[in-house]
């Protein structure tokens, strides 16, 4: 059992306020694997209160100071790059492998960008005698899910420093080991006494608190689409920047001249990945009804290659989701699909054989969808995918756009301007073609109740900026 029951405030390891704890479950094994103490209003007040003392200064450093910590901080992150992927697979099941090269990788390759960008990016600009510039908005409070936890921290922090931000984290209470050693890292890295806090809570003892709080100036949220409306009401009354990426229920057309075999099992691999728990998994798979029959053959074969069972073993492919909680609202949510009438084709309700301990959840599909069926409706987060078959072209990007998310998507074409073509159509703010990966230098970010702003790359960066017009300053 570790004990991470301190916060991270000013530069110190210091005792939280708040006296209540919680233990830190492992899905794996259903066993507490460590004790951190939730914090209230008054932690809250204490990180923010460290913040906004070292904005003033922070805000300030050049853009050379900017680059050189950045530096060491990426430095710092590959020392530890073992230590934090322990600590996710732990913490939330990730099989070993995909938390070195996937859940690792992704946050170090948000500093990479920061650091390449930094370098780069230009933050003034004339418009005749008018100079504008682009400057850090201040205190921002990050509030990150358990589902990618280093991606999500590090596609904040890295882009706030960048920006001369200074910062107050709230990690997932869930899944908050990576986040400890994060902390560290930044700590070792020399980030000074202030820049950056960590805070442990909940929603309501701490998310709440930071939203609302008066000195916090921008807020970052990552999570359900229902907590991010709480979010915007609670920043509403400040009036603070807020982004948000929540949601998803995307879509992956397969055309009619589309390698099946391929679109296919790469997208059924795709939704399995992270056991189904990613926002931007594309959950709902259309396909021609003519090529229905054959999609389902290749769907239950490729779902039938996926290993799941324990994080540490070198053939799992996919371990287990995060919680009970999450574990039962999927069981509900498979178990909605069967009612309401789809085609079961693999899979399905209770834990695969053999792993009784832990929230392990079967690779499951569903065939014969209709878009209006709950489990084509709803973000199951979990290992479930939906086949929804369609008559024509346009039919697909109708179901595909009939969703209140429009987070991503996917077009599958032999002939890459016809998938350019219906790739425009999609009200979605990403689309993959032909399974093309992401681009961590490119914006990341929804339509509609999938969110508002961008995370990644300059656009990123630009949430963290206020732009200021100075009249008068350039002489003709």
């Amino acid at each position: 059992m570790r004990d991470l029951q301190k916060f991270y405030i000013d530069g110190q390891w210091l005792d939280p306020i708040g006296l209540k704890s919680l233990a830190v479950i492992n899905p794996a094994t259903e066993t507490p694997i460590a004790t951190i103490r939730l914090g209230n209003k008054d932690d809250v007040d204490a990180a923010v209160t460290a913040a906004r003392k070292a904005f003033d200064d922070f805000s300030q450093t050049s853009i050379d100071d900017r680059i050189a910590l950045l530096e060491k901080i990426i430095t710092a992150y590959k020392n530890h790059s073992n230590a934090l992927a322990e600590a996710i697979t732990s913490e939330m099941g990730a099989p070993d492998q995909f938390a070195r090269k996937a859940q690792v990788g992704a946050g170090l390759g948000h500093f990479l960008v920061a650091l390449k960008l930094l370098k780069n990016y230009k933050f003034e600009d004339v418009i005749g005698t008018t100079r504008v510039v682009k400057e850090p908005i201040g205190v921002c409070a990050l509030i990150t899910p358990w589902n990618w936890p280093l991606n999500q921290i590090a596609c904040k922090v890295a882009p706030a420093l960048a920006a001369g931000c200074t910062m107050v984290l709230k990690p997932s209470e869930i899944a908050p080991l990576s986040a400890h050693i994060f902390a560290q890292i930044m700590h070792e890295a020399g980030v000074p006494a202030g820049v950056f806090n960590l805070i442990d809570g909940d929603g309501v003892g701490v998310g709440t608190a930071l939203t609302h709080h008066p000195e916090v100036d921008m807020v970052s949220f990552t999570g359900s689409t229902r907590a991010g409306t709480l979010v915007s009401q609670a920043a509403a009354e400040t009036v603070k920047r807020v982004a948000l990426e929540l949601g998803g229920k995307s879509a992956n057309i397969l055309l009619h001249d589309a390698d099946f075999e391929k679109a296919v099992s790469r997208g059924v691999k795709g939704v399995m990945s992270n056991s189904g728990q990613s926002c931007n998994a594309l959950t709902r798979m259309l396909v021609p009804v003519d090529k229905l029959d054959e999609v389902i053959e290749i769907a239950r074969r490729t779902a039938g290659s996926v290993i799941v069972g324990a994080p540490n073993d070198a053939a799992t492919v996919m371990g287990p989701v995060v919680s009970d909680v999450q574990w039962h609202k999927i069981q509900t949510l498979i178990n909605k699909g069967i009612d309401e009438g789809a085609q079961l084709v693999c899979g399905g309700p209770g834990k695969p054989e053999g792993l009784e301990t832990g929230y392990y959840v079967k690779p499951t599909i569903f065939a014969q969808v209709t878009n209006d069926m709950t489990i084509a409706r709803e973000e199951v987060f979990g290992p479930v995918l939906s086949i929804i078959s369609y008559t024509n072209e346009d039919e697909a990007i109708a179901i595909a756009n009939d969703s209140p998310y429009g987070l991503s998507g996917g077009v599958w074409s032999e002939d890459l301007n016809r998938a350019r073509s219906v790739a425009a159509r999609l009200r979605t703010g990403m689309v993959h073609l032909n399974g093309a990966a992401n681009d961590s230098r490119a914006p990341f970010g929804g339509y509609k109740q999938s969110g508002i702003g961008r995370e990644w790359g300059a656009y990123g960066l630009e949430e963290f900026l206020e732009t200021k017009a100075l009249f008068g300053y350039e002489i003709v």
